[in-house]
C-alpha cells in the first residue's frame, strides 16, 4: 500500500494512552463517553490488556507519531465447532490520517494476525450512526449480518 513504508504497528504502551484517548474522544459519540482530563482508568485497563495474551491493543506509529490504533481480542469458544473468533474494536485513526489507507491496514493486520492466532471468523460492532464506518468495513469485505445489543451496567 502506497505510504505505508513508514508505519509500524506496535503494541501500545503507557505513553501512547494519551495519543489513544484522544483519539477515541474526537468525533460526536466519543466526545460524550470518554475523558482524556483523566488517564488513569485507560492506563488501569491497558496493564488489564497487556496482562491478557488474548489481547492486543495496537498503534500505528509513523515518525513517532501515534496516527491510528485498535484493539483485538482473541475468544475461544464451543459454537461454530469450537471455533476461535476475534473481535475488532476501538479502531481509530487520527482525523488527519483518514483518508489514506491507515484504516485499511489496521484492519488487515487484525484480520492477518487473527488468521495466524487460529481464528475462524473476525468479527465487530460499529455504532448505527457511523455510516461512513459501515461503508469502510463493507469494502473490506465485513458484512453487515447481525443485529447489536447491549445493556449498559
Amino acid at each position: 500500500m502506497p505510504g505505508m513504508e513508514d508505519l509500524e504497528i506496535r503494541a501500545a504502551v503507557a505513553a501512547d494512552v494519551p495519543a489513544i484517548v484522544a483519539m477515541l474522544a474526537d468525533d460526536p459519540l466519543g466526545a460524550r463517553r470518554e475523558s482524556p482530563d483523566d488517564l488513569t482508568p485507560y492506563l488501569t485497563a491497558l496493564e488489564r490488556l497487556s496482562a491478557d495474551p488474548h489481547q492486543h491493543l495496537v498503534v500505528a506509529v509513523r515518525g513517532n507519531r501515534v496516527v491510528g490504533t485498535l484493539q483485538l481480542s482473541v475468544i475461544p469458544g464451543l459454537s461454530r465447532r469450537g471455533s476461535t473468533r476475534s473481535i475488532i474494536e476501538g479502531v481509530r485513526i487520527h482525523a488527519d490520517e483518514r483518508g489514506g489507507g491507515l484504516g485499511t491496514r489496521l484492519v488487515e493486520w487484525a484480520v492477518d494476525t487473527s488468521r495466524d492466532l487460529g481464528c475462524g471468523l473476525v468479527q465487530l460492532t460499529s455504532d448505527r450512526t457511523r455510516t461512513d464506518a459501515h461503508r469502510f468495513y463493507e469494502r473490506l469485505g465485513f458484512e453487515p449480518s447481525h443485529i447489536g445489543f447491549k445493556l449498559q451496567l
